[in-house]
């Protein structure tokens, strides 16, 4: 997947015009980019559309217009764009209440090396996960985690030849699976796979 550049993205001026427009376009995106794994966890895999939207929002709040600017955003969020072998997602423990989610993160040490992907007729996928930064703590876990799932060449063309995909965690505090990744999810991480 081609990542983004400066001429991909908006002006500030005709984003503001956009913004409205692209943010639906986004969101209907988002609805099968979007896995849950049990009540209180989900992947979010991102792919060049995502991160163009993540981009142009952090442009606009910050009000960055600078070529200077606009390319460390550009080198922040290109690397969370799938290169064609892996998918990449965002790990989130999601509790409302904030006392059940320190509970939880103490509890939840480790887990974002639990979490897998599995191509039918395949072993299970184990992220590398943080490579930006360490999240880890011997007392709690992030809430938030950044995942890279890399794909053997034989998985790759499985899934393009339209073979399910799974995905899980195996923690010993938490379980939970999707399996299959309904059709429409599947297609969404298919489409990362070019």
């Amino acid at each position: 997947m081609q990542k983004l550049s400066r001429q991909d993205l908006f002006s500030l001026e005709h984003y503001a015009e956009v913004r409205a427009d692209f943010r639906a376009r986004v969101i209907a995106h988002k609805k099968n980019r979007r896995v849950p794994l049990g009540e209180h966890a989900a992947l979010y895999f991102e792919d060049r559309l995502t991160m163009q939207y993540q981009i142009q929002e952090m442009l606009r709040i910050e009000k960055i217009f600078e070529a200077a600017g606009i390319q460390e955003e550009l080198d922040v969020y290109n690397p969370l764009i799938p290169d064609g072998s892996n998918w990449k997602a965002t790990f989130m423990v999601e509790f409302a209440d904030e006392a059940e989610r320190r509970a939880a993160l103490a509890r939840l040490v480790g887990i974002e090396r639990d979490i897998w992907m599995r191509v039918e007729g395949f072993d299970p996928v184990f992220p590398i996960a943080n490579e930006d930064l360490d999240r880890t703590a011997p007392d709690k876990t992030a809430s938030v985690h950044f995942m890279r799932f890399e794909l053997t060449p034989a998985m790759v063309a499985a899934v393009r030849n339209g073979a399910a995909i799974s995905a899980g965690i195996s923690h010993r505090d938490y379980q939970a699976s999707l399996a299959p990744l309904p059709q429409s999810m599947r297609d969404a991480l298919a489409a990362d796979l070019d």
